[in-house]
């Protein structure tokens, strides 16, 4: 078990290099890979399946104690990200496929490494975790909602499949993740430090999956689409961060739903893309998995040397807000 955990530690580390060191074995050399795009929505239930281990009662609790930042961070989310999206395949008149991919990209909710650059970037992981947890909970609802309204228009979208896919491969194996840590506590607490390693296996496959069946489109469209994607993840940062500042949420809150914002469940939008849309549409998800994990430990890293100044309380006195010093997460 201590070998495991050495390694998935080590995975988890190094995850985005392994992620571009299998694509690039993948792209040169497609042929042993192709058969894996059948396994990409079990790889994806897998993956979710170990979130549903992590969860416990009290990452939803925040939701109902203190839910305005909750709120103010999902409709962020589910706002900002389509909408950037869109006005990216206009402005750079991408093709079908990838235009209906990118707002996919924005349609889903955040992603489980976000909580990890959260904890790093000294944000408030509280936060973060609601907000993955109830994002995840509302997609099943409001990823095909957005994709009939914004994509509709390059491609066919039913929204009751997509309805059923998400369910399928997010809300049942998180469900059965959380019942199982329910009921077997023990267990699930000495599997803990395996648990990253298969959800980096998993997500490395689906890559060299979907990079093998896309060889001609990445070496056409590989640039545009990288760039798209690359723009849309740090607006995307941005836009949460300015929007939190909006509503005068203190620092740590800011970065969390900056992390939140920017970051997307790129693995749910390869599955989708590829069963609903086709393997070219998988494409923006598959760089943002790799993208992401680069800029996702840069801004956590720059964050956590500059400490965390919060809102404190208004002084009776002198009606100015008390501001605290918070050097941790």
């Amino acid at each position: 078990m201590k070998l495991l955990e050495s390694i998935s530690n080590l995975a988890g580390k190094y995850f985005a290099a392994w992620v571009i060191a299998v694509a690039l074995i993948a792209y040169f050399l497609p042929t042993p890979f192709l058969g894996l795009g059948n396994y990409i929505t079990i790889l994806l239930g897998v993956v979710m399946f170990g979130m549903g281990l992590t969860l416990k009662p009290v990452d939803f609790k925040l939701v109902l104690k203190k839910p305005v930042p909750v709120i103010i961070g999902v409709a962020a989310q589910f706002i900002i990200m389509p909408l950037i999206a869109l006005a990216l395949a206009f402005i750079m008149n991408l093709p079908a496929e990838l235009a209906a991919g990118l707002v996919l990209l924005g349609s889903v909710p955040g992603g489980t490494a976000s909580n990890v650059m959260v904890y790093l970037a000294k944000g408030n992981l509280a936060l973060s975790v609601a907000m993955t947890s109830l994002s995840t909970m509302l997609a099943p609802l409001l990823t095909p909602v957005i994709l009939l309204a914004l994509a509709g228009q390059w491609l066919p979208v039913d929204p009751v499949a997509m309805f059923v896919s998400i369910v399928q491969v997010i809300i049942v194996p998180i469900t059965l993740g959380i019942i199982i840590r329910r009921f077997f506590p023990t267990a699930v607490q000495k599997s803990a430090s395996v648990i990253p390693l298969i959800s980096v296996i998993a997500i490395i496959v689906i890559v060299s999956a979907v990079v093998s069946m896309n060889v001609e489109s990445i070496a056409t469209s590989g640039l545009l689409i990288f760039t798209a994607v690359l723009i849309h993840n740090l607006l995307g940062l941005t836009l949460g961060y300015m929007a939190a500042r909006a509503m005068r949420l203190d620092e740590s809150k800011r970065r969390a739903i900056s992390i939140e914002v920017g970051m997307q469940n790129s693995g749910l939008g390869v599955a989708l893309a590829t069963a609903h849309f086709g393997p070219l549409a998988a494409l923006p998800n598959v760089i943002a998995a790799v993208w992401h994990n680069i800029s996702g430990p840069i801004l956590a890293t720059f964050w956590s040397k500059k400490p965390v100044e919060q809102d404190g309380e208004i002084d009776s006195t002198t009606g100015i807000k008390k501001r605290v010093q918070n050097t941790g997460s």
